[in-house]
């Protein structure tokens, strides 16, 4: 990239992050692999060191974000809701979202093989870019960027929360028993097939789930009989 196109990919992308950094300097190197800056000898700092301060950053704010909306949940549903959402996919598909992709500094060998779509190196970049706004704004401002990426993500919690899990763990606990699951039907063809499962507890119906799998609707029964063991 010749050096003025580079400086207009950085206004851009700041302007897609909503942020304008003080010293552009920290975004640019947020954005240069270490084969880009290894073919120039040093002349450039590559991301790696802002990689790992951008996981941190990326912890500590999203742990903050599941705090925050999800008062009642215990800490190991926390922790494994955090590593649901906080994982080198989530973070690569953010970082196409955004466009990064194409503003990245690679290597001539990166370049040929097909570095801006390796998942390791558009997750990676995204936490340099998270590092980046830290450093130069402080921590409010990389909260408020990391919040408008993965408070959506967040609001899919059903996607994550194993609700099975918890509710048996509850029900041993709480009556010395355990849920049980069973097929009230199925229809649909054979290429959409459609469950509907009951959940009893001591005999008693506590939940109906239904999904596209028996196991889909097997957490909706759950997640319904969680509701009314809370209740109780």
């Amino acid at each position: 990239m010749a050096p003025n196109r580079e400086a207009n990919d950085l206004k851009a992308l700041q302007k897609v992050l909503s942020y304008t950094f003080m010293d552009e300097r920290v975004l640019l190197q947020a954005l240069t692999h270490k084969s880009y800056a290894n073919e120039r000898k040093g002349r450039l700092k590559d991301n790696e060191r802002l990689e790992f301060l951008g996981d941190a950053v990326l912890d500590l704010s999203v742990s903050h974000l599941i705090m925050e909306n999800f008062p009642d949940l215990p800490e190991g549903e926390m922790s494994k809701l955090r590593a649901s959402v906080v994982n080198e996919g989530s973070l690569a598909a953010m970082a196409k979202e955004i466009g990064l992709p194409r503003h990245l500094l690679l290597g001539h060998g990166e370049e040929l093989s097909g570095g801006r779509d390796k998942p390791s190196i558009l997750a990676d970049s995204f936490e340099a870019v998270i590092a980046a706004i830290y450093l130069d704004g402080g921590f409010d401002a990389a909260f408020k960027a990391v919040s408008s990426h993965f408070s959506k993500l967040l609001s899919k919690t059903d996607l994550y929360i194993d609700y099975k899990t918890r509710l048996q763990e509850l029900t041993q606990e709480i009556l010395k028993c355990m849920p049980a699951y069973s097929l009230k039907s199925t229809s649909g063809p054979d290429h959409a097939r459609a469950f509907e499962v009951e959940l009893h507890i001591e005999g008693k119906l506590y939940g109906t789930g239904k999904g596209k799998t028996k196991k889909e609707a097997e957490q909706e029964a759950a997640k319904e009989a969680m509701g009314k063991l809370s209740e109780t």
